[in-house]
């Protein structure tokens, strides 16, 4: 199976957690997924994510200066956001144990 179709359907998911505990600007978030263990995903990826959410009004921006090259734009998540990540999170744990069970039942399970 091919992870980048699977990592389409959850990277908002991913990018919300990611962000739940602590703010980040893209290069910093897309590390943090990365660490994480989804090394596959892509650096548009990423960034066409946290412009989606934003305008979506889940995320809120500021930015901080550098003194070492461009100012960074950092990524928080809102009340929206918080909920999103709570709804969609719960939706995943369901799909997910589906799933388990669909592959303990056919001997498949890791």
């Amino acid at each position: 199976m091919d992870t980048t179709q699977l990592l389409k359907g959850v990277l908002d998911l991913a990018v919300l957690a990611v962000l739940r505990e602590e703010d980040g600007y893209g290069y910093d978030i897309l590390r943090r997924l990365r660490e994480a263990g989804l090394e596959e995903v892509g650096d548009a990826s990423v960034y066409g994510t946290l412009r989606r959410l934003y305008a979506g009004g889940l995320l809120t921006t500021y930015v901080v200066p550098s003194e070492s090259g461009p100012h960074r734009k950092y990524y928080s998540l809102n009340a929206a956001g918080r909920d999103q990540l709570t709804r969609s999170g719960k939706l995943w744990r369901s799909f997910a144990t589906t799933m388990d069970a669909l592959l303990d039942d056919r001997g498949m399970a890791a």
